[in-house]
């Protein structure tokens, strides 16, 4: 039955998203994968973590769109998230989950909290800190750079990221309070709500953080033959960019995905630690 409820769920999320251009086809077919999987092997408060991140980013990518627009033209992926985004957002969380359900352990949960808080962070942080009114200071030099330079930040971005991990944190709380299986609940509970919080703010905010620097020392950037803009896509201005530093693999998901593994770890020894 688990299996019918989870892809059921994970169907209508897909599709509604899909009807919304927050997902691409793509993207709506991993995410039903991932998310059938977590509400099978990690019930209700994987599950809900995961859609609480999937909704939050999915709201704030549409909020004040056209304002963001100029921005995210250097971007190599914009609001409308493919399978490589949804897998590099929600893969490591899937591993997790699968693991605690062969082994259960609170190491598996407080991970899980700080993978979903680093990219909820990272997310709150690119589209309201993208809003900023100041421009943004490169996290590796601390100079000023242009909006939508990887690796630059705000201190809009900064509080959005804090807040990003917050809520990760409140919405595990909430969704462990109405777990009643005890099958499911014993590793996840033996967290307590104020460590949740502990997790989510500071695996939310160091992960993000971790993320802005691997995108401006890591990822592969290229500059426009055409405009001389740097950006994160090989095409612009309908022509090939020119590849300036990094590997070609090191896009802005692997990005991802490599900060919310940094962001889990972070988490299991702050779990330790408390």
């Amino acid at each position: 039955m688990d299996w019918v409820v989870g892809l059921g769920c994970s169907l209508i999320i897909a599709m509604a998203a899909y009807a919304k251009k927050s997902l691409s086809v793509s993207g709506a077919a991993a995410a039903v994968v991932v998310g059938t999987v977590m509400y099978v092997y990690g019930s209700l408060p994987w599950f809900g973590t995961l859609i609480v991140f999937f909704i939050t980013s999915s709201l704030l990518s549409k909020w004040k769109q056209r304002r963001k627009a100029a921005v995210e033209q250097n971007y190599a992926k914009t609001g409308r998230r493919d399978a490589g985004q949804v897998v590099a957002n929600g893969g490591i969380g899937m591993l997790l989950c699968l693991g605690n359900s062969i082994w259960p352990h609170p190491f598996w949960w407080a991970a899980y909290i700080g993978v979903m808080a680093t990219v909820n962070a990272d997310t709150w942080a690119t589209e309201i800190g993208g809003l900023s009114q100041s421009q943004p200071r490169s996290i590796v030099s601390g100079r000023r750079v242009p909006a939508g330079t990887s690796g630059g930040i705000t201190l809009l971005g900064l509080a959005a990221s804090l807040v990003g991990g917050v809520v990760i944190g409140v919405s595990a709380w909430v969704l462990l309070s109405f777990q009643t299986d005890s099958d499911h609940s014993t590793a996840e509970g033996a967290v307590s709500w104020g460590s949740l919080l502990l997790l989510g703010a500071c695996g939310g905010l160091a992960g993000s953080l971790i993320d802005s620097w691997l995108g401006a020392v890591c990822q592969v950037m290229y500059r426009c033959r055409e405009c001389g803009k740097e950006i994160e896509k090989s095409l612009h201005c309908h022509s090939k960019a020119e590849r300036i530093r990094g590997a070609s693999w090191m896009t802005n998901d692997a990005v991802n995905m490599i900060s919310s593994f940094l962001g889990g770890a972070v988490c299991i020894v702050l779990y330790l630690l408390v």
